[in-house]
């Protein structure tokens, strides 16, 4: 990977304390990692961490040629549990408005994780918890170690996982996300593949890293606008029941789709038996 701060790709917003805790590199191919380093903390997420991380996947919002975000934790663990020190200063003052901030902040990231217009995709390795599951389930797709262990254990403390419970809802669907958040319990990695939540496990470090290379090479083959308006209408039509209305606006947005230039380059690449523009 190169260093974002060289790479067209993107630019350098990693700046300050925030390049302390997340590392954002780029390929020219337009492969990216999003990292969380805070390894000494078992990768939990504090407030500067959260802003990190939304802040470089809002970056990649707005940059040409991204194909495909991986988003991992440094030195094999993803983490995402709630920060113990900020827990601590959140308990000495009870103060809604603050908490509320922090809850604002944490939606802020899972929206910019959903929303970012490439494939996103969760590496997942050690314990994942809370907002980390969140981060998992609002990827589009997640590949795990075997070992990965996962759980929501919000309302053993007696909170709410409100922020990512649309998410989660969305990854497992609605009656297996609140059994999950209800009981709290651990879950593994082949359970975790079970219930949607993670589309991959695998064994070790090299086989994540030949799972990751696979994906890369089928995200390049698909047209990088087609996958953003994909994504788009996946979003939009989620729990929809196919009306009139519904397929009528979904044969106009078919239709739409098939007269622009990507389409037709890729209508064309395919007649004259030979790869498209963006598969190069």
């Amino acid at each position: 990977m190169e260093n974002p701060i060289s790479d067209p790709l993107v630019e350098n917003v990693i700046v300050d304390d925030i390049a302390d805790v997340v590392r954002l590199e780029a390929s020219p191919e337009g492969v990216v990692f999003v990292t969380l380093k805070r390894p000494a903390e078992h990768n939990a997420l504090n407030a500067l961490a959260v802003e990190g991380l939304a802040e470089a996947l809002e970056t990649l919002h707005g940059a040409e040629g991204v194909r495909i975000v991986f988003l991992r934790g440094a030195e094999g663990e993803f983490g995402g549990s709630l920060d113990r020190a900020q827990v601590t200063v959140a308990s000495e003052d009870w103060i809604e408005d603050d908490v509320r901030g922090d809850a604002v902040a944490a939606g802020r990231l899972l929206r910019a994780v959903a929303a970012t217009p490439a494939l996103t995709v969760a590496i997942v390795e050690g314990a994942v918890r809370s907002l980390g599951v969140g981060l998992v389930a609002a990827c589009d797709m997640a590949v795990a170690r075997y070992d990965a262990v996962f759980a929501v254990p919000d309302l053993k403390l007696g909170l709410l996982p409100a922020m990512i419970a649309p998410y989660l809802m969305r990854a497992v669907g609605p009656r297996e996300a609140q059994a999950l958040c209800a009981l709290g319990r651990s879950f593994d990695a082949a359970e975790a593949r079970r219930l949607g939540l993670v589309q991959e496990v695998v064994e070790g470090p090299a086989d994540l890293d030949h799972a990751m290379d696979r994906l890369i090479d089928w995200a390049l083959t698909s047209a990088p606008e087609a996958v953003a308006e994909l994504k788009t209408l996946f979003a939009e039509i989620a729990y929809k029941s196919p009306d009139h209305a519904l397929i009528e606006s979904l044969a106009q947005r078919h239709a739409a789709r098939w007269v622009r230039p990507e389409a037709r380059e890729g209508v064309a690449a395919y007649l004259e038996r030979r790869k498209p523009r963006w598969n190069r």
